[in-house]
């Protein structure tokens, strides 16, 4: 291990106060710290919006094995206020790497944390559920980190829309990864249909599926007024709506609910995952909720209610859409680990949406069909 890795001091909102060692960015970081129970795919974890405001910890234990590459970002930046890991490796063995791990987390302003008892804290978190935690390696004061901690906003306070949605609107261009030529093929708009998605903190997988289905799809800011986006549809310029996945409590984003109300009342045909998936809830009156400790890892098998057949699904969510739903909505997915809500299609209504995510780079793959579903539907 390199001798350069700096102090790191650790206070949890329960009163855990430890220390690490730091690699990547220094300074001092607020955030909600949850568990990642994914065996591959640390980069693309990272690079999600949706774990904005949050403090990752790998369950795998060794992280940094096949180092990083620029194909493999899930969005522009690391987005995660931190991540802890038992081991890193600081050499990466892999012949698609172009940096090692601590460098690539220094040139994206990433807050790293190695040397921690990772199954410690996933079983604190396991049973007392996501804290709000600080860690710096300027201040190693616990009363002092504590005083800071208290004047923090908590992650269901703040909205990270602006922080990590589209400025403008644009065309995206580019469709899934083809393994054999290792690149990501061109999207080919082959069906002549124009979906809009809205950029809630979206992965750039997701819209390559979108893509390879043969859609055309426009980017377009979290808040791109509904009426806009209606008058399009009635035009014949757009046939359907996306609703990508986010980051934090999505009970605060009340102005993107109403607008999304609007889009339902107008029987614009939308498809919506995670956030969007509960935005949808929220826009049709049943508020979400918040889960003991979330659902973050590749492994979740999740029932297709129609099929009955199990597919293993990644996630990545702290909210979930309440039972009462089923008033207006059919279960078409169910989560088998805790039974919670994992799919809905509304009823006489062109919407439906899942919790999960089908695109699931860099796997498990088994639900990427929804996308195709979509394509049809519209």
């Amino acid at each position: 291990m390199s001798e350069a890795l700096k102090s790191v001091w650790i206070y949890i909102e329960n009163g855990v106060f430890f220390e690490g060692k730091s690699f990547g960015a220094e300074g001092t970081r607020v955030g909600e710290i949850v568990f990642n129970t994914s065996m591959t795919g640390y980069q693309e974890i990272i690079t999600d919006p949706s774990y904005a405001g949050q403090f990752i910890v790998f369950t795998m234990p060794e992280i940094g094995i096949v180092g990083c590459n620029a194909d493999d970002m899930e969005s522009s930046n690391v987005h995660a206020s931190g991540i802890f890991i038992r081991s890193l490796n600081e050499k990466a063995s892999n012949f698609r790497s172009t940096s090692d791990f601590p460098e690539f987390l220094k040139k994206h302003h990433g807050f790293g944390i190695c040397d921690i008892d990772t199954r410690f804290l996933t079983k604190m978190i396991r049973d007392e559920g996501p804290k709000m935690m600080i860690a710096s390696t300027k201040e190693s004061n616990k009363e002092i980190l504590k005083k800071m901690l208290e004047s923090s906003p908590r992650i269901e306070e703040f909205d990270y829309m602006p922080q990590v949605s589209t400025k403008k609107s644009y065309i995206h261009e580019s469709g899934t990864w083809d393994e054999s030529k290792l690149t990501y093929r061109k999207a080919t708009h082959s069906l002549n249909k124009k979906v809009v998605a809205y950029d809630f903190g979206i992965k750039r997988n997701i819209l390559n599926e979108l893509s390879q289905v043969g859609l055309s799809v426009e980017v377009t800011p979290y808040d791109t007024k509904a009426d806009t986006l209606i008058q399009r549809y009635n035009k014949g310029e757009i046939h359907g709506v996306f609703l990508s996945n986010g980051p934090g409590d999505p009970l605060i984003l009340k102005n993107e609910a109403a607008e999304l109300r609007k889009l339902i009342q107008a029987k614009v045909p939308i498809f919506a995952i995670c956030l969007g998936h509960q935005l949808l809830s929220i826009a049709h009156g049943f508020d979400t909720y918040k889960l003991k400790f979330g659902q973050h890892g590749g492994n979740h098998p999740v029932r297709n209610e129609d099929s009955k057949y199990v597919e293993i699904t990644a996630q990545n969510h702290n909210y979930n859409v309440p039972d009462e739903i089923c008033k207006i909505a059919k279960i078409t997915h169910l989560n088998l680990f805790d039974n919670t809500i994992e799919g809905l299609e509304y009823i006489d209504e062109p919407i439906f949406s899942v919790q999960h995510h089908p695109e699931a780079s860099p796997g498990p793959h088994e639900s990427k069909y929804i996308f195709a579903e979509f394509a049809k539907r519209i």
